[in-house]
């Protein structure tokens, strides 16, 4: 089966919906999804160098300011997910903005979408800070449309 991604080479983790994902109304957990953004979105940033000891050894991070999530089928125990994310917008400045898109695999619909804000930090002081040469190395290539 195709996988109709929203835009080229996503950057894909898979997940599986084990049982402790579900709640009370029998499907995935609201939450569960959000832990999986975020788990591709660190997995990328690992990928591309900048894991968490760099951002230590910087102190500097990509804090996540803001966060929009479109649920948009419900998923189950058993289900295999493919969690792609891309870097959709980044003024090398202060934010960026990526985007994740789950897919069930055996299916390939589009489960959920979601959208996220970051802003570099100086981890120390918790400030917004400008990124250092080492982030615009890392995450300049990336970027969905430089």
């Amino acid at each position: 089966m195709s996988t109709d991604w929203d835009h080229p080479q996503p950057f894909v983790i898979t997940e599986s919906v084990l049982p402790e994902h579900i709640d009370a109304l029998a499907h995935t957990n609201n939450a569960q999804y959000v832990n999986w953004c975020m788990a591709a979105a660190w997995a990328h940033t690992t990928a591309l160098g900048l894991g968490a000891d760099s951002y230590q050894r910087l102190n500097r991070a990509m804090a996540l300011t803001r966060a929009e999530y479109d649920y948009l089928k419900a998923t189950h125990v058993g289900d295999t997910l493919l969690v792609g994310t891309w870097i959709t917008d980044w003024d090398r400045r202060l934010t960026m903005n990526r985007e994740v898109q789950m897919i069930e695999s055996a299916s390939g619909t589009t489960v959920l979408r979601a959208r996220l804000q970051f802003v570099c930090i100086e981890i120390s002081s918790g400030k917004p800070r400008r990124p250092p040469a080492e982030f615009v190395a890392g995450y300049g290539p990336a970027l969905l449309n430089p």
